[in-house]
């Protein structure tokens, strides 16, 4: 029933985790991706030839810092350049550390907002001129229940993920009247390589899987299929929202 084909997606942070099953399903359904990589290329080049192999759509990946406004404006030139079009813009990149508000140090709280934050504003302003032309886009951005709830120890990352979902809103009505859709996905607790070492504590996977009312921690691609929805026409309606992917452990809008 979905179907992207034509469709040319830029996904930030899509070499693993979240970010790489949401490029499986959307080339699955059809888009043309391109998506970024920070350091290492190994796993941005065997997601590449695997999925050429079992799909026509065109795949490419670039190494960008999405903190660097010079790097994103690399991104898109290059992405334009492949492609006339950006359709589609899934905005994944990000970190996540930890820290005590008494004891981090100005660089640990610069280095997140400018990472999960900054750089969402420097793509969505060089990207919106591009959909404006085409009268049409998806933005979506990937942020957490730490933004709708704070988390402690952890204030850095709530505060940036809390602004995603405020640029979220704000640019919902900004930027529909040009036929740009702007959504957010918040995921809570997922399984990937950011959260493998605190998974490493058996007990504490356990009190995490007892909280949460579905009982486990979701995998990636439980995350991607929200996104694929929001980047698709059964989503046409759809503006301004959270839509939170938690299994109900933070039950708010």
């Amino acid at each position: 029933m979905i179907d992207l084909s034509g469709k040319v997606a830029l996904i930030t942070g899509g070499s693993r985790g979240i970010g790489k099953s949401i490029v499986r399903l959307l080339h699955a359904a059809g888009a043309h991706i391109v998506f970024t990589y920070r350091t290492s290329n190994n796993e941005a080049n065997k997601l590449i030839e695997e999925l050429r192999k079992n799909s026509s759509p065109g795949i490419y990946s670039v190494k960008a810092d999405c903190a660097k406004l010079s790097d994103i404006r690399s991104l898109v030139k290059t992405t334009l350049a492949y492609y006339s079009a950006i359709d589609i813009l899934v905005h994944n990149a990000g970190i996540w550390t930890d820290g005590a508000i008494d004891t981090m140090d100005e660089e640990t709280w610069i280095e997140t907002i400018q990472t999960n934050l900054n750089s969402a504003f420097y793509l969505c302003r060089e990207i919106t001129p591009v959909m404006k032309k085409q009268r049409s886009g998806r933005i979506i951005f990937i942020s957490s229940t730490a933004g709708q709830r704070g988390e402690a120890y952890h204030s850095h990352y709530a505060a940036s993920k809390g602004g995603i979902i405020s640029l979220t809103k704000s640019l919902a009505d900004e930027l529909g009247p040009f036929g740009i859709r702007t959504n957010c996905v918040a995921p809570g607790w997922v399984r990937t390589g950011m959260t493998e070492e605190v998974f490493s504590d058996v007990k504490f996977l356990k009190e995490i899987e007892q909280k949460n009312p579905l009982r486990y921690v979701p995998y990636p691609e439980e995350i991607a299929g929200p996104v694929l929805f929001l980047a698709s026409d059964l989503s046409l309606y759809v503006n301004g929202e959270i839509l939170n992917v938690n299994g109900g452990s933070v039950l708010c809008g």
